[in-house]
């Protein structure tokens, strides 16, 4: 079958690889649609990830399909079933996942793999993790379910509910899902971007007031004025893994007030945090990582639900074929008055690629 591999730093082939057998509890999955992903990006531009998959390997792992074959000991799933996949599952008998945090069990199963015409899903994520979709789902939107899952871990960690403010820094792929997912939730969100083409997307998001970086003097200042009071967020999500937006993140919080440190900045990053005021403010700083099946299952449902603007957040296609051209582009940042691109889906079957219904640039043209 063909497939992408990731072979080193900004090394990503598509070749051909053994197709994948199903073994006892797994699924072959035929997949039908694969998006791109920040993580993902990350992962090319270093080369490696440390949890999720070394050089070597086949890439990838937002992704949904129909089920091609099952191994023995399968009963929940068939072939012909439309399913959605996760890229992990935890073990449920660690210290971790026994005391309600299975997105750090110690031995978090993960699977790569979805750049490929076929995927192989093991055992434990075929019982754990895979979702029956609906065939009114496109496969599209179903593969949007493992980054708003985790999403949905950080905005249930961090207690969001309705008539809250929250401050969203960053409106990338996440910081976009976040003010999405928190302005459905019913929480009042100010965004924090840098680009012009970012103050349009993220109010189409839902972002009732924006603040663009190049337009203020201290961004700091100008996001806390546009809170109640002036006396700073709720809640803060940080989406942009600097130390800079760290650092801007706890001083935008209220007293008393939650930051989310959501954003992973590269291994051995050093970040100065005035203890003065996290202490005297009594701030909560925490950070979210990856999902659990509960938010799994919290994020399909919103995707299900039809409230979601899924079409929204795919912003272009191309085949297997073309994914390293893909690639590449992502590493280029756009300039302003460019059309912003959040997701590319990937068509692994060059006969099913399918047209994108309105844009989101033709979105924000009619909303202009």
């Amino acid at each position: 079958m063909t497939a992408a591999v990731l072979h080193g730093r900004e090394d990503l082939r598509v070749e051909q690889v053994a197709m994948p057998v199903a073994g006892p509890g797994e699924l072959i999955v035929r997949i039908g649609a694969a998006l791109t992903c920040g993580t993902d990006l990350k992962v090319y531009r270093r080369g490696y990830h440390a949890k999720m998959l070394t050089t070597d390997r086949l890439f990838g792992h937002e992704l949904a399909g129909t089920v091609e074959a099952v191994g023995e000991g399968v009963t929940q799933f068939a072939v012909g079933d439309r399913v959605v996949p996760l890229n992990s599952a935890p073990c449920d008998a660690c210290f971790f996942c026994l005391n309600g945090q299975q997105n750090l069990c110690d031995d978090l199963l993960f699977n790569n793999g979805a750049y490929a015409e076929f995927i192989r899903i093991p055992a434990r994520i075929v019982e754990k993790n895979t979702l029956l979709i609906p065939h009114t789902m496109p496969f599209e939107h179903a593969a949007l379910t493992e980054p708003l899952a985790c999403v949905m871990r950080g905005l249930e960690e961090s207690n969001a509910c309705a008539g809250q403010t929250a401050i969203v820094l960053g409106a990338g792929p996440i910081g976009l899902l976040f003010i999405h997912a928190a302005s459905l939730a019913g929480l009042h969100v100010i965004a924090v971007v840098k680009r012009q083409d970012q103050v349009a997307t993220a109010k189409h998001f839902g972002a009732e007031q924006v603040v663009k970086l190049a337009d203020v003097d201290d961004p700091v200042v100008a996001a806390r004025v546009l809170t109640p009071e002036g006396r700073g967020a709720d809640i803060v999500f940080e989406a942009v893994a600097t130390p800079e937006a760290w650092q801007w993140a706890v001083q935008m919080a209220r007293k008393g007030g939650l930051v989310n440190l959501f954003g992973g900045p590269p291994a051995g990053t050093s970040v100065q945090l005035d203890t003065n005021l996290i202490h005297y403010s009594d701030l909560t700083l925490k950070a979210s990582f990856h999902h659990t099946p509960s938010t799994v299952r919290s994020a399909f449902a919103l995707l299900s639900s039809g409230r979601f603007q899924c079409d929204a957040f795919l912003t272009g296609t191309a085949t297997l074929e073309e994914l390293p051209e893909v690639f590449a582009s992502m590493m280029v940042r756009p300039a302003d008055g460019i059309a912003p691109q959040i997701k590319t889906i990937i068509y692994p079957h060059r006969a099913e690629v399918v047209e994108l219904p309105n844009s989101l640039a033709e979105a924000l043209e009619e909303a202009a």
